[in-house]
């Protein structure tokens, strides 16, 4: 006996019944469709909120940048015993007589041109032969770059052992570096730690201001402890947190009654005796 062949209606039926969404309620279908539509604005408006938000942060890190000041600069330029070139990511003064075989990465502070620097920290070069590199961070903000040290010591290879230093959040990052077995000390100014180094065998050089209201003298002694004990700790009277580079006035800071030269003196003659003195 021969099987019923199954009329075309009835092959559409069972087609038709195998589509899930018509055999869904339209409730049901009408509710993913709503859900698929909330998820997809909400990850629409995430990405517009990180976008804004990075752009944000661009403009601010870049705006407002404290810039060196021309006399200062002129000074560094006008000096026979010191060299200056910049890199794409730093600048490296170095001394145009005797070198020493030392060198000293220094970080800048938040927002402060590298080159407002060069003038206080020239004069080390020129009577102690040091070779300094003065970074450039990222977005000009040191927590910022994460770079390994010898993305700078390698432009000078000469020099057999660096020490690392910062001015405020640059000192912050120089602390982080100074946990590296092949940094041989650290100088902050006007600065302290965020990282414990009370048991890292290493110098520590620590210059602060009296009328610095940013990195106050309390907030430094404050976090004294995560420093090695015999720290050498060098409260600098009448500097400013701005003392310490040139780059004009800066917002929150106290006033300086100690003229520029002076505490550019007062570096010079800290630093060299902190690196002939091991």
């Amino acid at each position: 006996m021969n099987a019923a062949t199954p009329s075309p209606s009835a092959s559409n039926d069972r087609a038709e019944s195998t589509n899930p969404a018509e055999a869904m309620p339209r409730s049901t279908v009408t509710s993913r469709s709503r859900a698929r539509r909330i998820i997809r604005n909400v990850l629409i408006s995430l990405a517009a909120v990180l976008v804004v938000a990075v752009v944000g942060m661009l403009v601010w890190a870049n705006v407002g940048v404290m810039q060196a000041e021309q006399s200062a600069l002129d000074s560094v330029g006008s000096n026979p015993a010191v060299a200056v070139t910049e890199t794409s990511n730093s600048f490296i003064i170095s001394p145009t007589g005797e070198t020493s075989g030392e060198g000293l990465v220094f970080i800048p502070g938040a927002k402060v041109s590298a080159d407002a620097y060069l003038y206080k920290l020239s004069g080390a070069v020129a009577e102690s032969g040091l070779t300094i590199i003065v970074t450039k961070p990222i977005l000009n903000l040191a927590f910022f770059d994460q770079r390994s040290l010898d993305t700078f010591t390698s432009a000078v290879p000469d020099v057999d052992s660096w020490i690392v230093g910062g001015h405020s959040l640059g000192g912050v990052r120089a602390c982080q570096y100074a946990e590296q077995s092949d940094v041989s000390g650290l100088v902050l100014f006007g600065s302290y730690c965020a990282n414990d180094l009370s048991e890292v065998d290493t110098r520590v050089l620590s210059l602060s201001g009296s009328a610095d209201l940013l990195s106050t003298p309390e907030k430094i002694m404050s976090a004294a402890h995560l420093l090695p004990t015999a720290t050498t700790f060098f409260p600098i009277e009448g500097a400013n947190h701005a003392s310490f580079g040139d780059y004009g006035v800066q917002a929150g800071d106290g006033v300086a009654s100690l003229d520029s030269s002076v505490v550019r003196d007062v570096i010079t003659a800290e630093i060299n005796s902190f690196v002939n003195n091991r």
